[in-house]
């Protein structure tokens, strides 16, 4: 496949995820209100969308408290920065299992498995533009812990997501995970042209080296958009690369904490600098309202 460079590009910030990073920088968020002051400001450095997931206020934990969601979700739409929201709907699939001669019962301190529509609670309390479907089950960065995620459940999640009106974004973090998002299209569960984002680098997912992410961006549809990101120092390499493959750019806390070497990061300053290395690329960075029209999502008022 001929590179074709995308010359219209958006970029999304990734505010604070879920993994273990909120005691590795004071920068990474944790209650609703460092949640949305985050996304804001990395929307003033020029995000056109900010991708959510809320924390435990006090210890940093990830939560899927839906007081939590509804808060951020508030503080982002009252504010005067336009930017597209997109909340995960990745958690509550979480396998954690015991010793290798015991692994069942599961381990009840990590595990966190629950049903589809629980799921997407927030996503139908809240409804954000775009919510996140992880589009496959891995063995995920540490020991026995899996990401799950069944064809059912992708399935029923699906549904759910497509009913509401929000636009899910495809998580790919392996080529047959963009397989079963082709076939969730060709089912009719997932609107076409849908949307992906490549993850590269999460371990034990596809890797980030070029050959592997030119194999994801060859299985990415054509007429779907795609963005893509690495982990840690390669953050900024895949920017440009996604870019030049044709595709559109995230950064943020939740997948890198550092500038420069030594250098901790805040999000704004990471938006900051992909927005630089778009620009110089010769590409133009779009705002929120392009992205509704490419897109075709729907922007929701603050609530009443």
């Amino acid at each position: 496949m001929p590179l074709e460079m995308n010359r219209e590009v958006f970029i999304t910030c990734a505010v604070t995820g879920s993994g273990g990073t909120q005691d590795r920088s004071p920068h990474v968020p944790r209650s609703p209100k460092q949640i949305a002051e985050s996304a804001i400001a990395a929307a003033k450095a020029g995000a056109a969308i900010v991708h959510c997931h809320v924390r435990d206020p006090e210890t940093g934990a990830p939560s899927r408290r839906l007081d939590l969601y509804r808060e951020v979700t508030d503080r982002i739409r009252e504010a005067e920065v336009d930017v597209v929201l997109n909340l995960t709907a990745g958690m509550g699939g979480d396998m954690i299992f015991g010793p290798t001669e015991a692994p069942l019962p599961l381990n009840e301190e990590g595990t966190d498995m629950i049903g589809a529509a629980a799921r997407v609670e927030h996503v139908a309390e809240c409804l954000p533009e775009i919510c996140t479907l992880d589009c496959g089950t891995m063995n995920f960065a540490e020991a026995d812990y899996v990401m799950t995620n069944t064809p059912g459940m992708l399935q029923a999640m699906g549904r759910m997501m497509t009913h509401l009106g929000v636009k899910p974004e495809i998580e790919a973090f392996d080529t047959g995970h963009l397989w079963y998002a082709k076939q969730l299209v060709k089912d009719g569960i997932l609107d076409s042209p849908a949307l992906v984002q490549l993850c590269m680098g999460v371990p034990w997912g596809a890797p980030d080296d070029l050959n592997t992410f030119m194999a994801m961006v060859n299985n990415v549809p054509d007429d779907w958009t795609f963005s893509a990101f690495a982990l840690g120092r390669n953050q900024m390499a895949y920017a440009s690369a996604s870019v030049l493959a044709g595709g559109n750019v995230r950064v943020g806390l939740e997948d890198n904490l550092w500038l420069d070497k030594g250098v901790l990061a805040e999000n704004w300053q990471l938006v900051e600098r992909a927005n630089t290395i778009v620009s110089n690329m010769g590409a133009r960075v779009i705002g929120a309202q392009e992205v509704r029209e490419k897109l075709g999502l729907v922007k929701r008022a603050p609530k009443a």
